[in-house]
């Protein structure tokens, strides 16, 4: 289950404050001014809208509901020298071979047709170390049958997968519903399997529609619900009392681990699309602006002398991003996207993400408080792991040690040498321009010649054997090339901040 942690007061103020009259009267704001009247107090109580049992409700959508288990293989090392020096001595010398580790997940999905597809989070099945390899997958009905599963698709960016069943069986199956219909009161049941305790269900109402949490992303935009929503409920269904889905359990707000009545649900009318694209085996397309974006809160618009809280403030914008061949600019309020107003519920992630790559957008901004509007044509979103890459910073003065697996193993033998592709982010960091060509080192084994020549991280090889290096790959071509040939050194040219490059040789060991 996703923790979302969120500054105490604030949290307070929005749990709380709106609340706080209707805890004492017993109805709503606007029902005060006839407290005394018995025909306006008759119809402020809604009777017929509390249910006096779930029973029934439950009876009927609990066989759809199912519990997934994960079995994992993580690979781990055995040198208890890993990340020093001595790594490689230890592995030359003849040290243990890594060792196979294995691991398992826990969470709940629900069946979304007869012949045995699942709806689960991403989270769920996808390990969250990244060494981890998925083994299996097992889907636990509430009878206690279990049936092998297959991985159909996954969305890292909307935090969905779909499963299918391994069986030629009718399964019980339930079905997406109008979440954009929900309302704030309204009742819903929550189905899951918290701490393997087999089925559970909690009942609560929705405390708001389109919650956003400040996680950032193009999807944090949630169903907040009071129902009990613990560990291993992730992916299970939230259900209207037409026992439809509108939403998949997603994640808590906890400062304990446990439930403290605020979770979030992904709102089925943003599931259903991808889960459908997912089970037809498709590639989800998202549109691309390249932006980093901070919401606007009162110190931003008291700053900009702006007269109310609106629009996202463009921190960073990527280099030959969508964004940038349009003309925006740090610094810029992008106000409305594709004619929609931008808000904390309507994010530009948001909006954007929902768009098609290559559609043509109209951007509404301001800049230095004159109004200002753009087309943009959008690109094509990046993998999660590529958003992390480029915000990724580098810092060439921190004392980087050898890291097991960094990059390519022939490197780091031949050269004593970590290394890194250049990217735009990286070339800011190193103070050269963004189209530099070459790869950067990393970290350097202390006991390698390199280290002797005076090699260290952030410097930038430029070419290897009078060969242009663009890329890993061109490198490694060079000291495979150099190790066919039998020569014992390779000529590197090195580019360091603030200097001019140079042609250094290092021996190859």
């Amino acid at each position: 289950m996703n923790k979302v942690r969120y500054i105490y007061g604030l949290s307070s103020a929005l749990l709380v404050g709106g609340a706080a009259v209707s805890l004492i009267t017993g109805q709503p704001l606007g029902a005060q001014v006839a407290q005394n009247d018995d025909a306006v107090m008759d119809r402020v109580v809604p009777v017929a809208g509390a249910p006096a049992s779930f029973a029934d409700l439950t009876a009927q959508l609990q066989p759809a509901v199912v519990n997934i288990a994960t079995r994992q293989r993580i690979e781990v090392s055995n040198n208890p020298f890993a990340g020093t020096p001595f790594a490689d001595l230890f592995s030359r010398r003849g040290g243990s071979q890594p060792q196979t580790r294995e691991a398992q997940s826990l969470g709940s999905g629900f069946i979304i047709s007869s012949d045995g597809y699942v709806v689960t989070n991403n989270h769920v099945i996808s390990p969250p170390d990244t060494r981890a390899k998925l083994e299996s997958i097992t889907v636990t009905l509430p009878d206690g049958s279990e049936y092998e599963a297959e991985l159909v698709g996954a969305d890292a960016a909307s935090d969905l997968a779909v499963l299918k069943i391994k069986s030629n069986k009718a399964f019980p199956f339930v079905r997406f519903g109008d979440s954009s219909a929900a309302r704030v009161g309204d009742w819903v049941v929550a189905i899951g399997n918290p701490f393997g305790l087999g089925g559970t269900v909690t009942s609560g109402i929705i405390s708001a529609v389109y919650r956003n949490t400040g996680q950032g992303g193009a999807y944090d935009r949630y169903i907040q619900t009071d129902a009990s929503i613990n560990r291993g409920n992730s992916g299970g269904p939230l259900f209207d009392m037409r026992g439809n889905v509108i939403g998949i359990n997603n994640a808590i707000f906890s400062p304990s681990g446990g439930s403290v009545g605020i979770g979030f649900a992904i709102p089925a009318e943003i599931a259903a699309p991808i889960v459908e694209q997912l089970r037809a085996g498709r590639e989800i397309e998202r549109g691309y602006l390249g932006v980093g974006l901070a919401p606007i809160n009162e110190d931003f618009a008291a700053s900009l002398g702006l007269e109310k809280r609106r629009g996202e403030f463009v921190q960073t914008v990527q280099d030959d991003s969508p964004a940038a061949k349009a003309g925006l600019k740090p610094g810029d309020i992008i106000t409305k996207v594709n004619g929609k107003d931008v808000s904390s519920e309507q994010t530009v992630s948001f909006l954007v993400a929902n768009l098609e790559p290559g559609a043509q957008v109209p951007v509404e901004l301001l800049r230095d408080g004159k109004k200002l509007a753009v087309n943009v044509t959008l690109g094509k979103r990046p993998s999660e792991a590529e958003l992390q890459q480029q915000t990724q910073t580098f810092d060439p003065d921190a004392e980087e040690p050898m890291a097991p697996g960094a990059s390519d193993g022939t490197i780091e033998e031949k050269l004593g040498l970590q290394v890194l592709g250049m990217t735009a982010q990286i070339a800011r960091s190193l103070g050269v321009p963004a189209d530099t060509k070459g790869v950067v080192i990393g970290a350097v084994d202390p006991n390698s010649d390199a280290a002797r020549k005076g090699l260290r991280r952030g410097d930038i090889i430029l070419s290897a054997n009078y060969q242009a290096v663009g890329s890993v790959e061109d490198l490694l071509a060079q000291v495979n090339a150099a190790t066919e040939e039998g020569r014992e050194a390779m000529l590197l040219r090195i580019q360091r901040r603030t200097q001019p490059p140079a042609f250094i040789p290092v021996r190859l060991r």
